[in-house]
């Protein structure tokens, strides 16, 4: 690459940031970093119409919650600044005018009665209404008026838009670096509208502008933005600027079913697809944060949407992504979402925390229920449960037992309970009165010895101690658990059990 790589995620603040966004974003600083270049963060807020309080600050937080952070936007590294579209609005207006000066674009003052008039007149001979080259010179244009006529309206404050005039009879032949060489016929391309007499461009002639000026030297976005290419790179010719390389990523594909993944998906199954919550009037949607996933979970999933390093392997931290990340092992199809790999991505890195942390990260919850227990002892509970874990806030449901005796018992385990069970369990009793080291390891040697010695079979004491003691024949290893909650609790529990069944 001859010269610096640098690439932008240029999202809307219309609402909240899609986990596709997200992915965008990802594969962007991917490259970026790959190449020893920059990823910046362009805030394209040019309708106002549909700009959304707080989009752009959730934006923000999404990205640095992640781990992605920009070198350049808003506020941070401002080379090529202001980073918000909106605060750009006299640089669009002076490119939009050199269109015009060049003959690469017109007025057009069509009203939206003239407009849709033309639609159904062409509806009407079975054909489908495009503003080019068929109509634009019968259109109410500037192409069809002396340039005396064009200032006088102007002048006069009609409302008009600037769009680009299309070329005629050509065939581009372009590349995209992900899907390879694609064509297009100008012929049936439509003028789209670059900017508009309330002095805002649209987004084609925004984007393409801001790109030549922050000097992007690729364009990494969504498969959607595919038949824009052709406009965006005509824009570029039209300037006499070099246009970037280009490469548009698969789509995520729902779980179940075709089409693009979507918010009603994941509030059908139950499973997020922003980030972060995002509350409104109406309520909150859920974000992978507020449910539970790590950023490096979300990181290491949404990377292989779409992306391989060649081999089986699945883990991947951030830096070894970095390493591995090639942009052509990118896939041209989409790539299906899918919400149960992703808890198990989870979970492989809930078990590389440190139980330290995850005990940090369970205090809270005992915390709200008013249980005070030690870091030491919250640490080895931590160490025996996590392992069946793929979230933190599923360790209370796990590990109860340890902080509350039961009150009631799991029906299908009290099939255990027989009738000579109650007269094991007192000897039971007065087996751990005896032992004075109240360790796992030894509690197992000596209650084993006792039921060897006494030639009674290992379930008839084991499932109704476990029971006892848990409520349900569930748990880590028994005499892990007596020792944690300690001797008297272990022969309460026992006690309490023989009294209730």
């Amino acid at each position: 690459m001859s010269k610096q790589v640098r690439v932008r995620f240029a999202p809307s603040p219309t609402g909240p940031l899609h986990i596709g966004g997200v992915r965008t974003a990802l594969f962007n600083y991917l490259f970026a970093k790959k190449n020893n270049g920059v990823f910046f963060l362009r805030i394209e807020d040019t309708d106002q119409a549909r700009f959304v309080a707080g989009a752009e600050e959730y934006i923000l937080e999404a990205l640095n919650w992640l781990g992605i952070a920009p070198d350049e936007t808003i506020g941070k590294n401002e080379k090529h600044g202001p980073y918000r579209q909106s605060e750009r609005k006299e640089i669009y207006q002076k490119y939009a005018q050199e269109l015009i000066t060049s003959g690469n674009a017109y007025y057009a003052f069509d009203t939206p009665e003239d407009l849709e008039l033309a639609r159904k007149e062409e509806e009407e001979q079975g054909k489908t209404f495009i503003y080019n080259h068929h109509n634009r010179e019968k259109l109410d244009t500037s192409l069809r008026i002396s340039e005396t006529e064009i200032n006088q309206r102007l002048t006069n404050g009609e409302h008009y838009v600037i769009r680009f005039k299309t070329p005629v009879n050509e065939i581009l032949h372009l590349h995209d670096i992900i899907r390879g060489d694609v064509k297009f016929d100008t012929n049936l391309l439509d003028d789209k509208v670059l900017f508009k007499s309330d002095g805002m461009p649209t987004y084609h002639l925004a984007n393409i502008i801001d790109d030549h000026l922050m000097e992007t030297s690729h364009v990494i976005r969504g498969e959607e933005w595919l038949p824009s290419m052709p406009l965006h790179v005509l824009l570029y010719r039209a300037f006499n600027w070099q246009a970037p390389e280009f490469a548009h990523l698969p789509l995520i594909m729902k779980p179940i079913g075709n089409g693009k993944l979507s918010k009603r998906d994941g509030d059908k199954m139950g499973f997020p697809v922003f980030p972060l919550d995002w509350k409104t009037n109406e309520g909150i949607s859920s974000g992978y944060r507020e449910n539970g996933f790590f950023p490096e979970t979300v990181i290491n999933f949404l990377a292989l949407l779409g992306w391989n390093d060649g081999t089986e392997k699945e883990l991947f931290s951030l830096k070894e992504l970095v390493r591995s990340f090639d942009i052509n092992r990118v896939h041209k199809a989409g790539a299906k979402f899918d919400p149960e790999k992703n808890k198990w991505f989870n979970h492989q890195y809930l078990i590389k925390q440190t139980d330290s942390d995850l005990a940090s990260a369970f205090t809270p919850t005992l915390i709200d229920k008013g249980i005070v227990i030690s870091k030491e002892k919250l640490i080895k509970i931590v160490s025996l449960i996590k392992e069946r874990a793929h979230f933190v806030s599923e360790f209370w449901e796990l590990s109860n037992f340890f902080f509350v005796a039961p009150t009631v018992y799991d029906e299908k385990a009290l099939k255990n309970w027989k009738t000579e069970t109650p007269k094991l369990m007192e000897e039971l009793i007065s087996v751990l009165q005896e032992i004075m080291d109240f360790t796992s390891i030894n509690i197992e040697t000596i209650v084993k010895e006792w039921m060897t010695t006494n030639e009674i079979g290992m379930g008839k004491v084991m499932q109704p101690f476990r029971l006892s003691v848990v409520g349900a024949l569930k748990g880590p290893h028994l005499f892990d658990i007596v020792e944690i909650i300690g001797k008297e609790e272990t022969i309460n529990r026992i006690k309490t059990t023989i009294n209730t069944l």
